[in-house]
């Protein structure tokens, strides 16, 4: 079987956010970027906000601050503006290697992400790896639904079958076998523990 598009996931994928606050709290961080479920002890009238936070940049910010402040978090705010911030996502170290071993095939990044990440991209030089961007706020669908990993491979011009979704999560990312895309896991730890589980990955894929 040859591969003729590649689909990453960001978070946890290929950049992870990094930032000094977060790094004595793993719960929280596992919070704030799991891309299903609710975060543990969550006020009940959060939840509906929660699970549509990755539609709307708005409600994305509304939610988050929620949790930072229930959290005790000092100025949520000011640490979610540097949440979203291109400063406090770190690419993996294989990531543009891994993006780079494939430019063959046309790549897209499929999101669930309540916010533009493509500055996180040109802050490391790596926008000419990416030919599309396929983020849920953008089109009103959050994976696992089919529909996103359909519209990502309609714009990469692939039939789905001809296509890998490369992500960390199986329930998120892994809705794209029910279309017929492959699937590969990778484990969404610190970027410090995990440098070339990416581009393993890449290089087992039949281009």
């Amino acid at each position: 079987m040859t591969i003729r598009a590649a689909l990453f996931d960001f978070s946890g994928t290929l950049f992870r956010l990094e930032h000094p606050e977060l790094a004595s709290n793993a719960d929280l961080m596992r919070a704030l970027t799991a891309p299903v479920g609710i975060a543990d002890d969550m006020d009940p009238e959060l939840v509906d906000a929660w699970y549509r936070r990755d539609l709307d940049p708005d409600v994305h910010r509304w939610v988050h601050v929620r949790v930072l402040n229930d959290s005790n978090v000092a100025n949520a705010e000011g640490l979610y503006d540097q949440l979203i911030d291109a400063e406090s996502w770190q690419p993996y170290p294989d990531t543009e290697a891994a993006l780079a071993h494939l430019t063959d095939v046309p790549v897209a990044v499929v999101s669930n992400i309540g916010w533009d990440i493509r500055p996180v991209f040109e802050r490391f030089g790596l926008t000419h790896l990416v030919d599309e961007f396929v983020l849920s706020y953008e089109e009103g669908v959050i994976k696992p639904d089919p529909k996103i990993f359909t519209t990502a491979c309609e714009r990469l011009g692939v039939d789905p079958r001809d296509a890998v979704m490369v992500g960390d999560s199986e329930e998120a990312d892994g809705g794209a076998e029910a279309i017929g895309c492959a699937f590969r896991l990778v484990n969404p730890v610190p970027t410090s523990d995990r440098p070339t589980a990416l581009l393993d990955v890449a290089r087992t894929i039949p281009v």
